[in-house]
Formats: C-alpha cells, structure tokens, sequence
C-alpha cells in the first residue's frame, strides 16, 4: 500500500514500475491522479505500472498522438484513463474532453493548474529525478538512477 502525503526513493526502473504496481493496486474508481516530472523522470514507466496493477488491458504507453486513452478493466475493475494534458492550455479543454472521472481511474500527465476545474480532490505525484541526469528525451525508461517520488493529496478551495 502506498501512503498518501509520503515521499519515496526509487532507484531503479523495476523498482519505479513496482511501486505503480502497488500504488494501482490501491486505486478505486473516482481516484484523479496528476502526474508531473521532467521528461526521462519515469512516467511512463509509473503509468505501466499502475495499469499492471489496475489489471488493465494494454500496453499503457506514453500518450504521444492522443490526448486521452482509456485502457478497459481486464479483471472487473475501472478502467484507467490515461490523458496528456501537455497539449492543454485551459482547464476547460480538459473538461472537453468528456472524461467519466467518477467511473474511471484518471491519470493525467502535465495536468498541474488544470485539475482545480474539473475536480474538488485529486492526488498529485511528483517525480523528481536528480539535477544534472542525463535528458535521453524518451519517458519511458527512467535509467537506474535515484528518483524522488512525492504524494500529495490535495482538495480544491471553494472560490
């Protein structure tokens, strides 16, 4: 079980797919995740794993032609909606995109400043990776170095 509120080391690329395995393992319909780091921090790799452990159909891949995809449950679970709000520059071009936030897992990247309109709770996860790694420019493999993973729960102010 992943704590919320917790920060945690990583230090591999097993190891960062092992800790989305258990993090999707904990995860139930309704649960918004916004996912933030630099590019080679391991996103890709965290998003792979947290759709292993939702037993999600696949593979969950980088969301680099599409803005949303949604991989359906393969074990009678929610499916994982899997958005890249890279592309997004206000909140309601994610509320376009028509997304069952109340049936489904969501797993936004880059969507930080664009959550607070669509939902009243969500869970940030921040991957940081050490200064000066070496920028591959391919999310998908975060290399054996030490990331830090921080998890935030985070609830919206009334205006």
């Amino acid at each position: 079980m992943i704590e919320l509120d917790s920060e945690s080391i990583v230090s591999t690329t097993g190891e960062m797919h092992a800790f989305g395995v258990r993090l999707g393992r904990s995860l139930a319909a309704g649960d918004l995740l916004v996912l933030t780091g630099p590019l080679g921090a391991g996103k890709t790799t965290l998003a792979r794993g947290i759709g292993e452990g939702l037993g999600v159909r696949g593979p969950v891949t980088s969301p680099t032609f599409v803005l949303a995809r949604t991989h359906p449950s393969l074990v009678g679970g929610p499916p994982l909606v899997h958005v890249d709000a890279y592309r997004l520059s206000e909140p309601i071009e994610l509320d376009d995109l028509d997304i069952d936030f109340a049936g489904s897992v969501v797993l936004v990247e880059w969507g930080r400043g664009l959550i607070h309109a669509v939902a009243s709770r969500w869970v940030d996860i921040e991957i940081e990776r050490p200064t000066g790694a070496a920028d591959t420019g391919d999310d998908a493999d975060p290399g054996d170095e030490p990331r830090r993973i921080r998890i935030t729960r985070h609830h919206a102010t009334p205006a």
